[in-house]
């Protein structure tokens, strides 16, 4: 019996799906010493991603079953994930509004006060529980339409489907050695940890493993289906969603596979996913919500030969450059550990936090493993990545392909940077 192309795609996804689970394996690396050591500390604190899976599996499931977003037309689907962004704006507002309340000390009994926000927020999140699935199916139909348009896809699907839940992302807990920036470890925690377990755990990893440690928000996770963050903003939310593919359609190729091998794996991995990403969001929103795309960049400004002189003024102090001033930062850390100046070189971190602080850019803690994460997202020049030659070596190879799929295609079979070294010198 012949069933509906939709219970067609149900069964490729969740085919998908177990396959990645398999080449994946557990959320974290096997256990490397001495910094597997580190879940004596994070056990009690540690996501459960099996759980997460399976209940995402069985949203997508129903949704499958459903298939929702084929039954609208293309005005309504844009509705139902503008409603959806209004839903997840509006219980923003009102988790605000709660904590206010609670942490207002002339009111006594805040519980009795916020009975009735409480109540306004279970109702907003039933609502968006309801929505969720619909708006989901949506944006994963237009990343594949876009996808499909960009040749990323085998007979016009992408292998494996797009798919994603929106939901609260657990906290990464990232290892770096003190003597070089490297990430090593990565544990997820749970989303409800507190900002004083985070510092905790920090401290004792630090103080008992002898690494540098630091507990990150993340966007999006490549689990399948993937993990995205709850947002109101349309064009991260569509960069996130395809960033998550990436990492699917990479795990099904050397390169994704072998995401956990080398620190340069990774970056290149991540740099691939940021820019590949950032090209199919920007076209999702381009085509489907084009009153949140971005102004068009400003014309270049005249030469200086064909302007007058300006008149005299008062000089103007020179604006904060916050990548300017990270790669500077990470590029005297960097000198400062290779010459063995462990000491020296957190010093130096701590007084350049109090100066990215005085200038409005709110970091908790800027040490080896604030680099060692940050630093793999190399898709724009500068910033945490500082001079490190693997991102500049990926964006390169982004400049001289023809298409994103050309790219994509090509470096998807990369299994080290020596080899990204040798498609570039083959140009």
């Amino acid at each position: 019996m012949q069933l509906p192309p939709r219970f067609h795609r149900l069964s490729i996804a969740l085919l998908a799906g177990a396959i990645l689970l398999l080449l994946v394996g557990p959320a974290n690396p096997p256990p490397l010493a001495p910094e597997a050591r580190v879940r004596v500390f994070t056990r009690p604190y540690e996501f459960d991603y099996t759980i997460w899976t399976l209940n995402a599996l069985g949203v997508k499931l129903r949704q499958g079953m459903l298939g929702p977003a084929a039954y609208l037309d293309a005005e309504s689907q844009r509705q139902v994930v503008l409603q959806w962004r209004d839903l997840v704006g509006e219980i923003q507002q009102t988790e605000d509004r709660l904590r206010e309340i609670y942490a207002d000390p002339a009111i006594e009994d805040p519980e009795a006060v916020s009975a009735s926000l409480r109540a306004e927020l279970a109702t907003l999140e039933a609502q968006r529980r309801a929505l969720a699935p619909v708006a989901e199916n949506v944006l994963e139909l237009m990343v594949a339409a876009v996808a499909s348009e960009m040749d990323l896809t085998l007979a016009g699907q992408p292998v494996p489907p797009v798919l994603y839940h929106t939901s609260p992302l657990p906290w990464a807990l990232i290892l770096s050695p003190r003597e070089r920036i490297e990430q090593v470890r990565m544990v997820s925690l749970q989303t409800d940890t507190t900002l004083e377990q985070h510092i905790a755990l920090e401290e004792t990893v630090a103080a008992e493993l002898g690494f540098s440690a630091l507990v990150v928000p993340v966007g999006g996770i490549g689990t399948y289906p993937t993990m995205v963050i709850q947002t109101t903003n349309l064009n991260f939310l569509a960069e996130v969603v395809a960033h998550e593919w990436l990492h699917n359609f990479l795990t099904l190729r050397p390169l994704g596979y072998l995401y956990n091998e080398s620190p340069e794996l990774r970056i290149i991995n991540e740099t691939v996913a940021n820019l590949a990403g950032k090209e199919i969001g920007g076209l999702v929103i381009e085509r489907y919500f084009p009153e949140f795309a971005p102004p068009p960049p400003a014309p270049p400004s005249p030469t200086p030969e064909a302007t007058a002189s300006p008149a005299p003024h008062p000089a103007e102090p020179p604006s904060f450059d916050f990548r300017a001033e990270m790669r500077a930062t990470r590029v005297t850390v960097d000198a400062l550990l290779a010459e063995g100046r462990i000491e020296e070189a957190e010093a130096y971190m701590e007084a350049r936090r109090a100066v990215f602080w005085e200038n409005g850019y709110r970091i908790r803690k800027l040490n080896q493993a604030y680099f060692a994460f940050h630093g793999a997202y190399a898709d724009v020049p500068g910033g945490a990545a500082g001079d490190d030659p693997v991102g500049a070596a990926v964006r390169q190879l982004r400049a001289e392909s023809a298409s994103l799929a050309e790219f994509v295609k090509r470096i998807s079979w990369v299994t080290s940077y020596e080899d990204l070294l040798e498609l570039l010198a083959a140009e």
